[in-house]
């Protein structure tokens, strides 16, 4: 699992079986066992794939210690005893009798979902009109749809057949539309399906604990002047149930959370980039049309919070320059080439 090189370049894509051939190259005796999803798929939870692997490799003879001991070593610590228990049993089985969990799997776990994502633009938009609608209300996907209609409409005419500019209009208008605010992180945290997954995954009784840094309430950082997140406690899921019910007020003078600077540079965001997509069709021509596709692509460079998403909007606003440049003189050259923004990605929960 490449967790730093993902927050690195949350764009990075692994070859794993270049990475399992270099390790096979250096080493004299290899075994592979998918711990992270078996431990998902019979435990709940991928974390059971350390005492999983744990557990293949003391059975495979390959650690010099006895399982007594290491089962000994689970009981000591107190923690999650049956459930580390469970994890160590699985994955000595896995190594002696790997039929057995295939079984297993096939009996616990349903059929996956295709989750290929979403290609056609009429599929796109209409998913998007359902978490925009859902997000803040209809006048709001209606707002959307009716740019992704015009991008639509004046791309055919140009180009008809096709639609490569109306698809990114499509996905990256809809992501600037459903910045997460507090009231989507209340809104979400308080979903009902959200909160019977919480209960599917850990035991009764279970508390949460949430850390956050809101720009209203937070203090920063003396030395990089960012904002601290800090520890708040189970009631603040009470809290999102009536924060979610405020969200009409989202954008609106009464929108206290709508002053800060953060919010305010991504309403601007919205506006600006509806404002653009109306202006490039107007002179969208053969020439400049790949370039218009780059331009409407530079919200997926606006990942992150807080100061991360900053920092990574004044990089995207500093290439759209240069794109928009291209996109008026076509004939100079080749147009600026796209290249996602790398950088240490926060701390955060995110969906879209």
């Amino acid at each position: 699992t490449p967790t730093p090189a993902s927050q690195r370049n949350p764009d990075l894509q692994i070859d794993r079986e270049r990475i399992v051939g270099h390790l096979r190259q250096l080493s004299c005796e290899l075994h592979g066992v998918d711990a992270s999803g078996l431990g998902l798929a019979l435990m709940g939870d991928s974390i059971a794939s350390n005492l999983f692997m744990l557990g293949y490799a003391v059975q495979l003879g390959l650690l010099p210690v006895s399982p007594e001991a290491i089962e000994r070593a689970v009981e000591i610590n107190g923690v999650s005893i049956q459930f580390n228990m469970e994890a160590f049993g699985l994955g000595r089985l896995q190594a002696i009798d790997p039929t057995r969990i295939e079984a297993a799997v096939a009996q616990q776990v349903p059929q996956p979902l295709d989750f290929q994502p979403l290609t056609a633009l009429t599929d796109i938009t209409e998913h998007r009109m359902g978490l925009l609608t859902r997000y803040q209300n209809a006048a709001w996907a209606q707002r959307y749809r009716r740019l992704v209609d015009q991008v639509s409409k004046a791309e055919q005419a140009l180009l008809p057949g096709t639609d490569s500019l109306a698809v990114a209009v499509a996905r990256n208008f809809a992501k600037l539309m459903a910045y997460k605010d507090e009231y989507e992180v209340a809104r979400l945290h308080s979903d009902p399906e959200f909160k019977a997954r919480l209960r599917e995954a850990f035991e009764d009784g279970a508390n949460y604990r949430y850390n956050m840094a809101p720009p209203l309430f937070s203090k920063r950082d003396p030395v990089t002047g960012h904002l601290r997140k800090r520890e708040f406690g189970p009631w603040v899921g009470k809290a999102f149930a009536v924060l979610a019910r405020f969200k009409s007020l989202r954008g609106t003078p009464l929108d206290l959370f709508g002053y800060t600077e953060e919010r305010r540079m991504e309403r601007g965001l919205i506006t600006h980039y509806e404002q653009q997509m109306l202006a490039l069709i107007e002179q969208l021509t053969p020439a400049n049309h790949s370039v218009a596709i780059q331009i409407a692509s530079l919200p997926t460079q606006m990942r992150g919070f807080g100061h991360i998403k900053e920092d990574n909007v004044k990089r995207a606003k500093a290439l759209e320059t240069e794109l928009v440049a291209d996109f008026h003189n076509p004939s100079l050259g080749q147009p600026a080439i796209f290249i996602p923004v790398r950088q240490v990605s926060a701390d955060v929960n995110e969906h879209m």
